[in-house]
């Protein structure tokens, strides 16, 4: 298939929930690789193979792996503004078409950027971040267990309740039968990457993250209906309460999730407590074992459902795959408030706090 079929076929999902003759205002999708198969505004390919009106304004959003959850913070933002009542966002990546880095940005390969601006891939700054919090193998293969072990009991649930099958395929494809054994038998998979890298990490490091720490590479869309009160003649599954972006120090890349978090609690009023379900981007282990550490949030309120070390992390998809996962959570606990915070490389974080609406 091609990316903006999958739109497409989202767009379908939601008319069919809503109302066949659903139009928007604008629809602002995530996109990072935004080249060959993504590129041309796959946001604009993607409203045309949708047959969205002409009327509908498109855009692609790249905020790194906050994508999503950016376009559909940005989505409620118009809507707030009264610039739009209605507004289709969420984000797409095929990296079977356009690969991790496609892009060959010059930024990547720039040299004449000071040290701690420049790019460093993001697997060798989780192993760098490992070694500075004095994180374990053990603590991350316990977090890539966890994952695996609940994305797989959700498998046929309500947790999975707004997946659609797209060609027949309703499954998560990237699960693995996964034990504790199993996970201490691979081995730290990104040490040859440090060699072209030496310089701006700076030192040598102590590699730990193995690939069942990283999110594995695949395929994936998410879309949300957002609009004003009233604008869709359909209930609502929920209010977003609260929104923000951040970011940090380029080096202390995947950590500034957390400071978006905060600054989203702070907004909203709320505390980590009040939330009944939490969605925590797995952006490498290091962040989830970090977020565990850290601020030790109940485990039975956070990613209910497996995170992206299980089920994968199509780039610009994630952010609303992550917040589609929360709604379906809530909706399960019969909760009332939920959680998602999205985090990314070079210091990239987006978070938002949604209420259900019973």
């Amino acid at each position: 298939m091609k990316p903006e079929e999958l739109v497409a076929a989202l767009v379908k999902a939601v008319r069919s929930r809503v109302d066949s003759n659903l139009s928007a205002d604008a629809l602002l999708l995530g996109v990072v690789g935004q080249l060959g198969a993504q590129g041309g505004n796959l946001a604009l390919v993607s409203k045309l193979k949708s047959e969205l009106p002409d009327a509908c304004a498109a855009f692609a959003i790249n905020n790194y792996c906050a994508s999503s959850l950016t376009a559909i913070g940005q989505a409620a933002s118009m809507v707030t503004a009264k610039t739009c009542q209605t507004v289709l966002a969420g984000g797409v990546e095929m990296m079977s078409r356009v690969p991790f880095l496609g892009d060959a940005a010059h930024y990547y390969t720039d040299t004449t950027f000071p040290q701690r601006t420049r790019f460093l891939p993001v697997a060798l700054a989780a192993d760098r971040l490992a070694e500075d919090l004095d994180i374990t193998r053990d603590e991350m293969d316990e977090a890539a267990l966890m994952s695996q072990t609940r994305a797989a009991a959700a498998e046929g649930t309500d947790l999975v309740g707004s997946r659609i099958s797209v060609n027949g395929l309703d499954r998560e494809e990237c699960l693995r039968k996964t034990t504790r054994e199993t996970l201490a038998a691979l081995e730290p998979a990104f040490a040859p990457l440090a060699d072209q890298y030496r310089e701006v990490l700076g030192r040598e490091i102590d590699h730990r993250h193995t690939i069942a720490h990283a999110p594995p590479i695949c395929d994936g869309a998410s879309l949300s209906l957002v609009g004003a009160e009233g604008a869709v003649d359909a209930s609502p599954r929920a209010r977003i309460v609260a929104w923000a972006e951040a970011g940090g120090d380029p080096q202390a890349s995947l950590t500034t999730g957390i400071s978006a978090m905060e600054r989203v609690l702070e907004r909203s009023g709320l505390a980590l407590d009040d939330m009944d379900r939490i969605e925590f981007m797995e952006a490498f282990a290091v962040a989830m074992v970090k977020f565990m550490r850290d601020w030790r949030p109940p485990m039975d309120k956070v990613n209910v459902g497996g995170g992206h070390l299980a089920k994968g992390h199509p780039l610009g998809a994630t952010g609303g795959i992550l917040l589609s996962s929360l709604v379906d959570a809530l909706d399960v606990a019969k909760g009332r408030y939920g959680l998602v915070v999205a985090t990314g490389a070079s210091g990239i974080g987006s978070a938002m706090i949604i209420e259900r609406i019973a």
